[in-house]
């Protein structure tokens, strides 16, 4: 643990940037400083601040048991959710409970790293591509940063991810990958239904979950947590997203009522997981499926983490509206886009809400 200097500021950049990204601490190892105000880099426009007049706490996203997934009423209840509101959460999935509670305990184990070892996966010093410890989202490209560290990893094989991600979660975040496929298999399937794709042959799969990355999140206690985000305003690029929560709290989605600057905070449901759609879906849905902005708020009193599988095309796969939805005359929205463009166009940038999807746009 970093010492506690409660007077220290970083009024220059370059010392900021050194401690947080060269030298490995992240944000955590700013929050553990004890500061008493926010470094000017993370304060964020006003703008972009969630204003609390803005949050509709009556409403929430839908919530559906899975325990009768062959049920008609569950598929139905699956695309409805995908189609008006792009974000659900499923309880009663088979994930069992273990293996969520000990992807969480590994995600504090490897964040509980001295700062060193978390800097073996930092982009300078990674053996891969694949595996990457970072800050913020994209810090060359942000104007402000945000209170978040992150360890990515992007599954290729079992024999990869023995050799290459860290020891301290390896084989959690691999039985975590492993449980959940069962569970995006029918997701995937439901979704596809809906679209009249009868059926998901190896051309479909590689479009709908050819790739998987995992990251593990983690959003430690803030000292001005109103004047910063965790995650700014976005959608994923992903095919389907799984996300399991801690039980702290902090995710908003942009509600689909009103004047379309209604937030809904995500509740933690203990062993639920929370499922929302991403870009790549609504191309191969021509609109059908929507993604939803969503963003995270920083925590004045706890630290905070989650696990999202991010289910994505294969980076060589095109993505375009399916035939099936076109089949009747439908005019297409997207044109045809390589998937990895996609990906890099949304990564060579900052948090910009639903941005993103205007590249695949006709």
């Amino acid at each position: 643990m970093a010492p506690i200097i409660r007077d220290r500021q970083f009024t220059d950049s370059s010392a900021l940037t050194d401690f947080v990204i060269n030298r490995g601490n992240g944000v955590k190892g700013l929050s553990e400083m004890g500061l008493k105000a926010l470094p000017k880099p993370y304060i964020q426009p006003l703008e972009e601040r969630l204003c609390m007049t803005k949050f509709v706490p009556q409403q929430s996203i839908p919530i559906i048991d899975m325990s009768y997934w062959k049920n008609p009423r569950v598929a139905s209840a699956v695309c409805d959710a995908a189609e008006k509101w792009g974000f659900f959460q499923i309880v009663n999935h088979d994930v069992p409970i273990e293996v969520l509670n000990n992807v969480k305990d590994a995600t504090y184990r490897f964040f509980d790293l001295p700062a060193d070892q978390k800097n073996k996966y930092s982009k300078e010093n990674s053996a891969s591509n694949n595996v990457r410890f970072g800050t913020s989202f994209s810090p060359e490209a942000e104007k402000s940063l945000e209170w978040k560290d992150y360890l990515s990893l992007f599954f290729v094989s079992e024999e990869e991810a023995s050799m290459l991600w860290p020891p301290v979660c390896r084989e959690q975040v691999l039985d975590y990958i492993r449980r959940t496929e069962v569970v995006i298999k029918k997701l995937l399937q439901m979704l596809m239904e809906g679209l009249n794709v009868k059926e998901i042959d190896e051309a479909k799969r590689s479009l709908l979950m050819g790739s998987i990355r995992t990251n593990l999140n983690y959003y430690p206690i803030c000292p001005d947590p109103e004047l910063t985000v965790g995650v700014g305003r976005h959608s994923d690029v992903s095919t389907l997203t799984i996300l399991l929560q801690d039980e702290i709290g902090g995710l908003y989605v942009r509600g689909n009522q009103g004047d379309g600057d209604n937030w809904i905070h995500v509740p933690p449901i203990k062993g639920s997981l929370v499922i929302n759609v991403g870009d790549a879906l609504q191309i191969l849905s021509n609109n059908r499926y929507k993604s939803v902005e969503h963003r995270v708020i920083a925590n004045g009193t706890k630290n905070r983490i989650s696990v999202p599988i991010f289910v994505n095309p294969k980076p060589t796969d095109i993505i375009g509206p399916l035939v099936e939805v076109l089949k009747n005359g439908e005019k297409p929205i997207y044109k045809q886009v390589l998937y990895s463009d996609y990906v890099k166009h949304f990564f060579r940038k900052a948090h910009d809400g639903k941005k993103t999807v205007e590249f695949a746009e006709i």
